[in-house]
């Protein structure tokens, strides 16, 4: 017969055994940040051919258990991680080789994101260098496919495009750009110009808002072209970094919106928080309207996050 005392330490051990383990939730920004787009694109009112596209795409991770002989107390729900990846691009050329340059430059990257598939979804210490390279990797695999588009037939050798990039990880926003496309971050109200260096150095000194880390890509100081496939060699690019906040807003357009619309009536717009599709076509409508000759492409992100991850959650 067993005595109360051997029955207490019976009770302590089984309890011991079979309490639920103590492990630590782990939730990146990456898992709770979350991304709405929308994108636009229609032809000017004095070509035959628009020559603008856009892609947004989205890549992530995923763990989802499928069989265990752990009870469900012990594992981790399913687990999802996105980045997002949204491009421009304005066509050059004539005879409808704008609109062939274009369609070549983001199809090429799409199919890229497939066949090399590293991708950054959490920013780390490590992460950006590898961002840029993949970047400028990316932008170089453009360019090649622009030039033996070329070789391949004579027509199209005056083939050219315009490329605007943006890359969001988490709170880390990436965004680079060839030509004359544009990108912006609306925030608080303000709409910041990313793809126009005084313009966002202007901003960076008047308000601390923004806080914006310089990450230039290495490329010889010699090599410049302002489009994709308009010389043989690589492109330049410089890819830049900011950190986004809960709330902000995304815009990238081709020049058929930004030469025609003042970047105060597209913040007016922007600001009444409608959604992203709503806006698109709000402004494309508004370019057309106001004589925008050339073809007009809006895409719009609202970036939104569950809470703010402690320090440690965004080193990994």
């Amino acid at each position: 017969m067993a005595v109360d005392g051997d029955d207490t330490s019976a009770e302590s051990w089984r309890a011991a055994v079979a309490s639920p383990l103590d492990l630590p939730a782990f939730q990146p920004l990456s898992s709770t940040a979350a991304v709405e787009v929308a994108g636009l694109s229609m032809c000017g009112r004095l070509q035959r051919d628009n020559t603008d596209h856009f892609l947004a795409i989205r890549l992530g991770r995923l763990q989802e258990t499928l069989a265990t002989s752990l009870s469900t107390g012990d594992l981790p729900r399913r687990f999802e991680e996105y980045a997002y990846a949204m491009l421009v691009a304005d066509g050059l050329g004539s005879h409808g080789t704008g609109a062939r340059a274009s369609r070549l430059a983001l199809s090429t990257l799409a199919h890229l994101a497939i066949r090399y598939g590293k991708w950054n979804v959490r920013v780390g210490a490590d992460s950006p260098s590898d961002i840029i390279e993949q970047g400028e990797f990316c932008y170089r695999q453009v360019s090649d496919a622009m030039a033996q588009a070329a070789r391949a037939d004579f027509r199209l050798a005056d083939m050219a495009t315009s490329l605007t990039a943006v890359y969001i990880a988490g709170a880390d926003l990436f965004f680079a750009h060839l030509g004359h496309s544009r990108a912006f971050l609306f925030r608080n109200g303000v709409l910041i110009q990313l793809t126009m260096e005084h313009t966002l150095e202007r901003l960076i000194s008047a308000s601390a808002a923004l806080r914006r880390a310089r990450l230039e890509a290495r490329r010889p100081p010699e090599v410049a072209t302002d489009a994709a496939g308009q010389r043989q060699d690589a492109p330049e690019v410089t890819i830049e970094h900011v950190q986004l906040w809960s709330g902000d807003r995304v815009l990238m357009c081709t020049d058929g919106l930004s030469e025609v619309v003042q970047e105060e009536r597209i913040a007016e717009m922007l600001a009444a928080q409608r959604s992203p599709a709503e806006d698109c076509r709000r402004l494309v409508d508004l370019a057309l309207s106001s004589g925008a000759t050339d073809s007009v492409t809006v895409v719009i992100a609202d970036y939104r996050t569950a809470r703010v991850p402690a320090p440690a959650e965004a080193t990994f």
